[in-house]
């Protein structure tokens, strides 16, 4: 193989290995997706009021406990539908894990009062 040939063959193995770290670094902005952090936030916000109802006595344990359950199953349930879109959900998938989160909302506030 001639210098020349090796220097081109360098050349194009560099690019390649760019190529790859280019679409490696697509993936933060994918944890980042609009629909996934409206998700995610809620899911933490309403980890916060399972904790400070806890906290002030308004539910047990095992009410804590069963409401985590319920937030960890959607948790999962949009890390699944991420994982199978590319790294973001779909609409019809927001509104549904929404439809999920109303439901288990409402059921840490009739827990809670």
């Amino acid at each position: 193989m001639s210098l020349k040939q090796k220097i081109l063959v360098a050349i194009m193995g560099a690019g390649l290995t760019l190529a790859g770290a280019a679409s490696a670094s697509a993936t933060p902005w994918q944890n980042a997706h609009p629909r996934r952090v409206e998700v995610n936030h809620r899911l933490g916000h309403q980890d916060m009021r399972i904790h400070r109802a806890l906290r002030e006595g308004r539910i047990g344990p095992h009410q804590a406990a069963a409401l985590h359950r319920e937030d960890r199953t959607i948790r999962h349930e949009e890390r699944r539908d991420a994982r199978f879109d590319g790294g973001h959900i779909t609409r019809q998938e927001q509104a549904r894990l929404n439809h999920q989160e109303n439901r288990v909302s409402g059921q840490i506030y009739r827990d809670a009062h």
